[in-house]
């Protein structure tokens, strides 16, 4: 799958268990490390978890297996490492605490619509 495509499915994932504030940031050209960067919030640690199932199984139906899960059950921020594209799930008060979206400053914000 090209990244753009990646990034699609995993946005319309998020959407599916009504991840909040979600931001995406095209990052080709500034970053080697991935195409695109995607931040969500979760009203609950439960709903993290629900919203990385929900890619989870988005990836296993598309038949993706190029991701990797890092954070643990009791954790209040997962990434999804989908290889161009990484996923950041955050509780509200983690995502203020870390504020990612000041490192990804010089990339270009991409709309996301939200069902």
């Amino acid at each position: 799958m090209k990244s753009n495509e990646v990034l699609e499915m995993a946005l319309k994932a998020i959407s599916d268990r009504h991840g909040e504030d979600t931001e995406a940031y095209d990052m080709r050209g500034i970053s080697i490390l991935a195409d695109y960067y995607v931040i969500t919030t979760a009203g609950s640690n439960r709903q993290l978890h629900a919203i990385a199932n929900s890619i989870v199984e988005a990836c296993h139906e598309h038949e993706y297996t190029d991701y990797r899960i890092e954070g643990t059950r009791d954790s209040n921020w997962l990434l999804i490492d989908m290889g161009d594209v990484v996923i950041n799930i955050f509780t509200e008060e983690a995502r203020q605490f870390y504020n990612l979206e000041k490192l990804w400053a010089d990339g270009k914000q991409l709309e996301v619509k939200e069902d």
